[in-house]
């Protein structure tokens, strides 16, 4: 069964991707931050990582950099509403850092699955 941690400081869309990819068949674990989810993948290695762009403690531009330079063969989709900005720019600069696949909030589901299954 392949791993997958959703990394987003919103509850909602932690809940939401956690019980859309637990139905699939996906095993998932949550984090609130990129510092958090660091610490959860170092412990525990998934195929897949999700995360937020915007975030408080450790945005995901930062994690993404983070983890690609300490584990480069990791696979990383990254998701951004842009906050109070675009998120055309963020977005941009995640796949320039690694990020394989990006999306706007909010995901279209069907979508996001596609993208997943072909990751992992």
């Amino acid at each position: 069964m392949s791993h997958i941690i959703v990394i987003d400081d919103d509850h909602q869309i932690r809940l939401m991707l956690k019980k859309l990819l637990e139905i699939e068949g996906y095993t998932v674990t949550v984090a609130k931050n990129g510092r958090d989810g660091i610490k959860k993948y170092r412990k525990n290695p998934a195929d897949l990582i999700i995360t937020d762009i915007i975030m408080p403690e450790k945005e995901g531009l930062e994690t993404i950099n983070e983890l690609k330079k300490e584990f480069s063969d990791i696979k990383i989709i990254a998701i951004s509403g842009g906050g109070k900005n675009n998120p055309d720019t963020y977005l941009y600069l995640a796949k320039k850092l690694g990020a394989i696949h990006t999306f706007y909030k909010p995901i279209k589901k069907k979508d996001l699955l596609k993208v997943v299954k072909n990751l992992i």
